[in-house]
């Protein structure tokens, strides 16, 4: 059984130092991609636009200033509030969105206790799936690897075919 944890917030999207626009966003992480964080944002078009990226970067990112290339992450002061900035960079364009760090903190520590640092791989059962693949197969080698494949001579291929 796989969990979900979800965040509705209000992101403003940063147009310049005195102008920003809120844009409504949903913070989702799922224990079946437990790397992965993945951010909805309503825009008021008809499809929303995702983004999804490394977990570790989010966390890291409400301390220190993180990322490179098509996402970074760095905490900061506006008007005396506590943010956390995300600059996300696509084909499509730029986008530098302001999120409240209280309510991502919140949330990226609810995620945390779900799945704790370190343990992500056991979420994707690599090691039940490993498992099974190098179990031993039931039946006989012999049989497995050995059988004649074609059992009577009128459907076998005419050799050198």
């Amino acid at each position: 059984m796989h969990t979900v944890v979800e965040r509705e917030l209000e992101l403003k999207l940063v147009l310049s130092p005195e102008r920003s626009i809120p844009v409504p966003a949903r913070l989702t992480y799922r224990t079946n991609d437990p790397y992965a964080v993945h951010i909805t944002f309503h825009i008021g078009s008809e499809t929303p636009v995702n983004w999804t990226f490394a977990r570790e970067l989010l966390v890291e990112g409400v301390f220190r200033a993180c990322g490179h290339g098509d996402v970074r992450i760095w905490p900061t002061k506006v008007e005396g509030r506590s943010v956390v900035l995300m600059a996300l960079s696509s084909p499509d364009g730029d986008a530098l969105l302001e999120a409240p760090s209280a309510q991502v903190s919140a949330w990226l520590e609810r995620t945390l206790r779900v799945v704790p640092p370190g343990s992500e791989t056991e979420q994707l059962g690599i090691d039940d799936g490993l498992a099974e693949l190098l179990a031993p197969a039931t039946g006989r080698a012999d049989e497995l690897w050995l059988r004649d494949p074609w059992p009577s001579d009128e459907s076998r291929p005419e050799e050198g075919a």
